[in-house]
Formats: structure tokens, sequence, C-alpha cells
């Protein structure tokens, strides 16, 4: 299985005085099975992932909606516009006090395929560490959100960028190279379970840039094209 997809963060701030943004993440979901969702942000961004042609179809969906909540805007007329503007000058506030809490802390945010995570976690742990820089990632199904924040000083701020830089730049060269194999149970007792993994942790010494992520119901082997193959093919 290769790692081939397509990441968008979308930022759905236009919507959310029309709509739940939860209920539209669902709606979104149902009208794309092929994509894949991650957490929605407290600040409206959501990370989704998948072919292209299925993210273009979700582009013009939230187009055709943004349209139409512009038509209804239209339609509502002045008597309506005072009490909107009432709003958004309220939350215009409300997102200038927290900006002025958050104006000595800077935050970026990472999307990565959750195995490359993983992956990057166990065999480049110093990637996702620094002075002065914490780094949390939060997983999804198969998209991981990763984190990377500064404790306000000056070469924090420095550093989180750097960080974030070097996080993208190991990403994209593991999803050229990074494959997976996945080895099901035949069965599902714990019995089976335990001898597939320790069938793993044997040959684990023999393919040390291989990374074995356990399941319940199935083991993921992560690494080259050729240590998978050879690994799942001495497992079964």
């Amino acid at each position: 299985q290769a790692f081939l997809s397509v990441t968008s963060i979308l930022d759905l701030a236009v919507f959310r005085d029309h709509f739940v943004l939860e209920d539209l993440v669902e709606e979104m979901k149902q009208q794309s099975p092929a994509l894949s969702f991650g957490r929605l942000q407290p600040r409206r961004y959501i990370a989704v992932q998948g072919p292209f042609p299925a993210l273009r179809v979700l582009r013009e969906f939230l187009l055709v909606k943004a349209k139409s909540l512009s038509e209804e805007d239209k339609r509502e007329g002045k008597s309506h516009q005072r009490p909107r503007r009432k709003l958004q000058e309220h939350r215009g506030a409300t997102e200038t006090r927290s900006s002025v809490r958050d104006a000595h802390r800077e935050k970026h945010v990472v999307v990565l395929d959750t195995d490359v995570y993983h992956y990057m976690r166990h065999f480049l742990p110093k990637t996702f560490q620094a002075n002065d820089v914490v780094v949390s990632g939060v997983s999804d199904g198969d998209i991981t959100t990763v984190c990377i924040e500064n404790d306000g000083r000056k070469a924090g701020a420095a550093l989180g960028l750097k960080v974030k830089k070097t996080i993208e730049s190991y990403s994209v060269e593991l999803h050229e190279i990074l494959r997976k194999e996945r080895i099901c149970f035949k069965e599902h007792s714990p019995g089976e379970k335990q001898r597939y993994r320790q069938l793993c942790e044997r040959l684990k010494p023999r393919y040390p840039k291989v990374l074995i992520i356990p399941y319940d119901t199935h083991i993921d082997v992560v690494g080259s094209s050729a240590d998978i193959f050879e690994f799942a093919e001495q497992v079964r």
C-alpha cells in the first residue's frame, strides 16, 4: 500500500454563523466517503485527506453552500443587518481578547499521514524535540495533526518554525519511500494474536528499519517496499 493522497486544511469560518460546524462536517463526510477527516479544531479548521478528485468534489460542494449563504443574506434585507452586525462585533472582540492572551505564543500545525507520523516518532524522535518548543500529536484515523507551540520567547518562535519545516521535510521524503503491508489475523483468538506478535518480535532485529504497529485485528508493517514484503512473507 502506497501513501498516495492529498491533504488540505479547510477553514470553515464562513459557515459558523449559519451552521453548527460539527453537523456540517458530518454532512461533508456523507458527501465525500472517500476522504478522511481530522478532528474539528476549536478555531474552525479541519484537516481533510484523500484522492485529489474527491477533494475537488468536496470543494465544489462547499462553494455551492457558500454561494447559497450569500444569496440568503441578500434576501434577508436591512431589518436583519443590525443584529448580525452586533453579533460579529461581539465575536470580534472575543477573538481580539483571545489573540492578546496568545500574542506571545506562536503555534504551527502540520498534518501527517498517521503511519508516517508513527514512523517518524519511532525512528526520528529528535525531529519532535527542541528546547522552548512543545510538540504534540492528535491522531484521528489516517490523519494525525501535529501542533508545534513555543513558549513565547523570540528564540522559541524561530525554533517552532524550524521544527515545523523539519517535520514537513522528513514527511515528504518518507512519503516517497515508505510502504505498508497489512498482516490480517485468520482468527481473532488471543493465542493467535500473541503468536503473530512473538513472530514479529523475533524477526524485528533482522529488519531494523521496519516499524510494526499491532492492532486488534491485524498488524501493519511500515518500511521500504523490499523490507516489508520480505518481513511479511517471513511472518506468513
